[in-house]
């Protein structure tokens, strides 16, 4: 059965998507209807609402609630130097590569849907490790508002670290009780934004798009759109990084040409 008629076959969860809609932007329908509807029906029970309309309801009148909404949607789940082979591949392969061969060298660097801050501040270290930090534009957006405020306040469980290189997380890491707070010198170089990737219009003239173990959550159509928009937002020669389970099939078709596992380029 499709989603869009197992959707139509509950006419709560129908009304709460097209009232999310309506007042956030947010469209629910672009996501795989399983995975978010089970995630979102937990919530719901979790707060005690006998229904989608009432859960809506409250959330509309409670921003804590709303954020918590905000947080399972967007399944804020992150850590540094996740997959670590991969960020090796992008720190001795791919920057180089979108280096300019003479001048100072100024990239535009997006990490797109980065959730608490662990993606964007993992490639501020590689470029502030390759002194290429204070000439590169590193912009961070997420939809959450309650993820991008932990991502500026830029505290972490140890368990978030436990890929980091240990002499990189010595520099740039420092036990805060309970957490471990990140440099606060690297992390002024990241701009944060809200943002909704399916509905905002872009930035132009990226060198390198990170957009890691998101696409998973859309629907077929909904990965479409975005891989023809982060083709569009990257400049000739531009790189998309994927995650590891986001392999793109036919990239062609968006413009792009396999440059290593789980990067892709952006045809001149």
């Amino acid at each position: 059965m499709l989603p869009e008629e197992q959707i139509q076959m509950d006419p709560d969860y129908l009304g709460f998507i097209q009232s999310i809609k309506k007042s956030t932007g947010i469209d629910l329908a672009q996501y795989k209807e399983a995975q978010m509807k089970r995630r979102l029906t937990t919530l719901r029970n979790k707060n005690g609402f006998p229904s989608f309309d009432a859960f809506y309801t409250a959330m509309m009148q409670s921003k804590p609630l709303f954020y918590e909404f905000l947080d399972k949607m967007t399944i804020n789940v992150s850590e540094f130097w996740r997959n670590p082979n991969r960020w090796e591949v992008l720190r001795d392969k791919v920057l180089p590569s979108l280096l300019p061969e003479s001048g100072t060298p100024k990239l535009r660097i997006w990490s797109a849907a980065c959730s608490t801050g662990e993606e964007p501040y993992t490639l501020s270290m590689i470029l502030a490790e390759k002194g290429l930090l204070h000439s590169t534009y590193l912009l961070a957006s997420d939809i959450d508002e309650g993820a991008l405020a932990k991502a500026a306040e830029g505290k972490y469980l140890e368990r978030s670290l436990k890929d980091v290189p240990e002499e990189i997380a010595k520099k740039y890491f420092t036990q805060d009780g309970a957490m471990f707070r990140f440099d606060e010198k690297v992390k002024k170089a990241v701009s944060f934004k809200k943002q909704n990737l399916l509905l905002d219009k872009f930035e132009e003239g990226f060198d390198l798009i990170v957009c890691r173990n998101v696409m998973i959550y859309f629907t077929e159509e909904a990965k479409h759109q975005l891989y023809h928009k982060f083709a569009g937002a990257l400049r000739p020669g531009g790189i998309l990084f994927v995650g590891s389970t986001e392999q793109i099939f036919s990239p062609s078709q968006y413009g792009f040409e396999s440059a290593d596992t789980f990067f892709y380029r952006k045809k001149a």
